[in-house]
């Protein structure tokens, strides 16, 4: 008993294996327009993001830094480097912590003297000289300008607002 073959044709083999190269160049092109649009959402997504995460880390840092000065029953200085972009919480001449923000990150303070506070053992903010401290950091990135997160930082404790008029 013979069974029958089935087989294709050597030309029918040809046609029928693979992508033209004109399917490959228009799904290429389709997809360097779908990326050309998406690109830029995505960039301006990324820095949001670092903005939140650079608000969240200086209010973790003042707020470890009432902690520490709580415990240690000792002042402890905040400060901002803007050179190193980097927050660096002092006591008694010794760094206890230090956060590194992300290059990206622009910070702008209001008043513009103020990037060194303390915190004193009751858990008060007040700046290097001892006085009462009203400050306002505003946080942006350099990939999206126009976008801004606004951290107040008074006498009891650093909190986020939204938007720069608050």
């Amino acid at each position: 008993m013979r069974a029958s073959k089935n087989s294709l044709s050597p030309t029918i083999q040809m046609r029928s294996s693979g992508f033209t190269l004109i399917e490959l160049m228009v799904t290429i092109a389709v997809l360097a327009i779908i990326v050309g649009i998406a690109a830029p959402s995505i960039s301006t997504q990324l820095a949001q993001n670092q903005i939140k995460s650079t608000s969240t880390i200086i209010q973790t840092s003042i707020s470890r830094a009432k902690t520490e000065s709580a415990i240690k029953r000792s002042n402890i200085v905040w400060s901002y480097d803007d050179t190193d972009h980097q927050i660096t919480l002092v006591s008694q001449g010794a760094t206890i912590a230090s956060y590194d923000l992300n290059s990206n990150s622009t910070l702008t303070f209001t008043p513009t003297t103020v990037t060194t506070f303390e915190t004193n053992k009751e858990g008060n903010i007040r700046t290097i000289a001892g006085g009462a401290i009203n400050l306002a950091i505003d946080i942006g990135d350099t990939r999206a300008a126009a976008t801004t997160q606004r951290v107040r930082v008074n006498t009891k404790r650093a909190f986020e607002c939204a938007g720069t008029n608050c």
